[in-house]
């Protein structure tokens, strides 16, 4: 079915858009399909029907651990669920499975009319030299991928560290060129940084929508808040990154969680977070980087017959996340941006098992030593030798060989 006969097809109410108190205009009405995601209407294109849950393509199922071994028969189950369901975006990119997610993807979504689903990749800022690279790479994509055009096509991870690639080599002029030959159908950026830079990079430039990270956590703590109200302001609407933080809000700690099971048991940690997300209206999608059948189909579950969390909701979600953040669990959201690490550690695993010990989710104090004993010694967090070359790359702005020391005393400290 393509994606003409979808919309015919589906029967949808309008569900009027919760206004929240940080969001004082409404961008477009949520729509409920019958037995399907609920979408929203992008603006700037020709009032195309997005879906409101968006199939991230940074964290395929993979087999023995192998990050560019992907399971191609899981994730073309999973895309078969995603389509019936009336998920229709579907995002990778470069750097993505060490560049092995844009091939699977492609793959994949070939068996599909074209028509049917909007594609979503991205430019590289962070290994961009020249101009000339950034046209190979573009042609490279669209070989991997199959396809002759991009719906979405994004700037990587916009940041202080990336910006002046991005104005040096003329990135957003290639990009509008590419546009102009039809090869991209809306220009947009990630954004990794600071309100003002945000500010600056949407004034100086015209684009069509742009990706943020918005979840519970950051709509203070990285100032989300801020940032939303920005793109908003400019009338763009936004594609959300990390909605569960790497997965952080689907495992909260015991304190957090019994907040959330105590007013509803049926519902998963995840289906607070993203529906968290997808309550302010100026969200046009929401990426989530699924991993397993099972959650797609509870992600699935949380946006059909989509309904944003009330103002009792959005206390009780606050009260959680308040809870959640005397963890101290590390923020890192498991992007593996780190991996190449000169000397090997391990850094995303570490920092996964910490927060697990943390939260008192999985690890207690034996239960950690032994997991992270796994580690081959070559690779754990003592071997850091500060060069700060992750730190650099950290989206999230994290101090990681300060946050490497501190899982190696918590390690020294529980073996006695």
């Amino acid at each position: 079915m393509n994606r003409r006969q979808f919309l015919k097809s589906a029967l949808f109410t309008t569900v009027g858009a919760v206004v929240l108190s940080a969001c004082k205009k409404v961008a477009t009405a949520t729509k409920s399909l019958a037995d399907k995601v609920a979408t929203r209407t992008f603006l700037k294109g020709k009032k195309e029907e997005i879906s409101l849950l968006g199939f991230g393509a940074m964290r395929l199922p993979i087999i023995d651990g192998v990050e560019t071994n992907i399971d191609e028969k899981k994730v073309e189950e999973m895309v078969s669920y995603a389509m019936e369901h009336g998920i229709n975006y579907y995002d990778t990119a470069y750097f993505y499975h060490r560049g092995e997610s844009e091939k699977t993807m492609g793959k994949i979504l070939q068996k599909y009319p074209r028509e049917s689903f909007y594609f979503a990749n991205k430019m590289p800022l962070a290994i961009i030299q020249s101009k000339q690279q950034a046209e190979q790479i573009f042609e490279e994509q669209l070989k991997k991928c199959r396809v002759d055009y991009f719906d979405f096509y994004l700037a990587h991870s916009v940041s202080v560290n990336t910006y002046e690639t991005f104005k040096n080599c003329d990135i957003y002029d290639i990009l509008s060129k590419k546009k102009q030959e039809g090869k991209i159908k809306y220009l947009g950026f990630s954004f990794h940084d600071t309100p003002e830079l945000l500010e600056e990079v949407v004034k100086k430039y015209k684009w069509d929508f742009v990706q943020l990270q918005v979840n519970a956590i950051d709509w203070e703590m990285v100032n989300a808040q801020k940032q939303y109200e920005i793109a908003e302001k400019n009338g763009l609407q936004i594609i959300v990154m990390n909605p569960l933080r790497g997965g952080q809000l689907s495992l909260l700690n015991k304190a957090a969680a019994e907040i959330l099971k105590q007013e509803n048991p049926d519902a998963s940690l995840s289906s607070w977070g993203l529906r968290y997300v997808g309550s302010k209206p100026n969200i046009l999608c929401t990426l989530s980087g699924m991993t397993t059948i099972d959650q797609l189909k509870d992600n699935v579950n949380t946006f059909t017959n989509f309904k944003p969390l009330d103002d009792k909701e959005q206390k009780i979600y606050k009260q959680a996340i308040e809870k959640y953040k005397l963890s101290g669990a590390i923020a890192c959201t498991g992007c593996k941006y780190c991996i190449e690490c000169p000397v090997g550690i391990e850094i995303p695993k570490i920092f996964m098992m910490y927060n697990q010990h943390k939260n008192g989710t999985q690890y207690k104090d034996w239960q950690f030593t032994m997991a992270y004993e796994q580690i081959p010694e070559e690779h754990r967090a003592d071997k850091c030798i500060n060069c700060g070359i992750c730190k650099k790359k950290c989206p999230q702005k994290l101090d990681i060989p300060e946050l490497l020391k501190e899982v190696d005393e918590l390690y020294k400290k529980l073996k006695g």
